[in-house]
């Protein structure tokens, strides 16, 4: 059977940036993991595939070759991963996961599914941020609004407050991996992984929890209330603090960010916190002057036009602008008039401009020559 693209296992584009291909497949791990999915053998299989797209698209120069060559020319050039072949030797301890340089994805798994790859320890360790993109309309991120967001996350165990063990039940170390914590996994380069067991506790109940089937978290649904403040734009985070993953013994809950995506406005332009509008107005009221009617955040608003105004004038209507994110007033707004020649002139109103050409004969435009 032919093996699919890479970029395809992880539904990315070529040429896509070490941060698309680092949350793509962080997204995509966390719902195929063996730990969520129990005795599924489709979503083992799923998973194999993504680990071995990940190890080859996070490595810039086996990406380089892939991208070169394809899977067989890649194959044949680095001895890379055959069709078939899954991951056992996928080394999960020197994948990129950090923000800054090499990280560990045994890390990355314990804050979702509990342990630590590597060292045991029993100290508390935080669990992991969350990141939601959040869609709103020009109106609200302007003004702020109230909401909520779904999305799927982990939660302690109510039932056994995270220990995996049923309640009443007495702990003790873990048989199968002597309380460490981890195990040596099978393949080539026995990368060092979670015991599967204890998933990384180091130790088990007599009897396992009902409720999570041991593992000491649930995963499931949540929606979670978020206040979006007046001002944010597109790539503002709003930080819901204690609302990520749950931590690990007795660590704290990570944080939950909200990335904000506004949708244009049909008329109004936002640079920074001010905001711009076009109006259109017509001859006599630019010759005579005025009072028209603007859009502006708050509904519709007049304005003055003086005498004698030009096409392309601007002014400003102050405080009209977006709310200053950290407080403090707001910006203004800048409305830009443009003057709107009449059509299909009848021939008295025709008479009656060039009686006024002939009374203003002015030239706007400078001599030369």
């Amino acid at each position: 059977m032919a093996k699919r693209d890479y970029y395809e296992v992880l539904g990315l584009r070529r040429g896509a940036s070490d941060n698309e291909i680092k949350r793509a497949y962080r997204k995509l791990a966390r719902r195929y993991h063996p730990d969520v999915n129990p005795g599924d053998k489709a979503a083992e299989g799923k998973f194999k595939e993504l680990s071995e797209a990940y190890e080859v698209l996070s490595d810039a120069d086996k990406r380089r070759q892939y991208d070169q060559f394809g899977h067989d020319g890649f194959a044949r050039a680095t001895g890379g991963p055959q069709p078939g072949a899954g991951f056992g030797g996928f080394d999960f301890s020197r994948t990129d996961f950090g923000t800054g340089g090499i990280g560990d994805l045994g890390d990355f798994f314990s804050g979702l599914f509990g342990g630590q790859a590597g060292v045991r320890t029993d100290a508390p360790l935080k669990g992991e941020d969350l990141h939601y993109s959040l869609d709103i309309n020009f109106i609200d991120a302007v003004r702020g609004l109230a909401t909520e967001v779904t999305l799927q996350k982990h939660s302690p165990c109510d039932v056994c407050g995270g220990t995996g063990a049923k309640p009443g039940s007495r702990l003790e170390a873990c048989p199968d991996c002597g309380g460490s914590g981890r195990r040596t996994g099978r393949g080539l380069r026995r990368a060092v992984e979670p015991c599967p067991r204890c998933h990384g506790n180091g130790k088990i109940g007599q009897e396992a929890c009902r409720a999570c089937g041991g593992r000491g978290a649930t995963f499931g649904t949540q929606r979670i209330a978020v206040k979006i403040p007046g001002g944010v734009d597109t790539g503002s985070r709003i930080r819901l603090q204690g609302k990520g993953e749950p931590g690990q013994n007795g660590g704290p809950p990570g944080d939950l960010y909200i990335v904000t995506r506004v949708r244009p406005h049909p008329v109004l332009e936002r640079k920074g916190d001010n905001l711009h509008v076009e109006v259109p107005i017509t001859i006599t009221e630019a010759a005579l002057g005025a009072r028209i009617e603007v859009p502006t955040i708050d509904g519709m608003t007049t304005m003055r036009i003086p005498p004698e105004t030009s096409s392309g004038q601007v002014f400003r209507l102050r405080g009209k602008g977006v709310p200053h994110l950290k407080g403090g007033g707001q910006g203004d707004q800048f409305v830009t008039v443009k003057i709107v020649a009449p059509k299909n002139l009848d021939v008295r109103s025709q008479e009656l401009l060039r009686e006024f050409a002939r009374l203003n004969p002015d030239d706007p435009r400078p001599k030369t020559g």
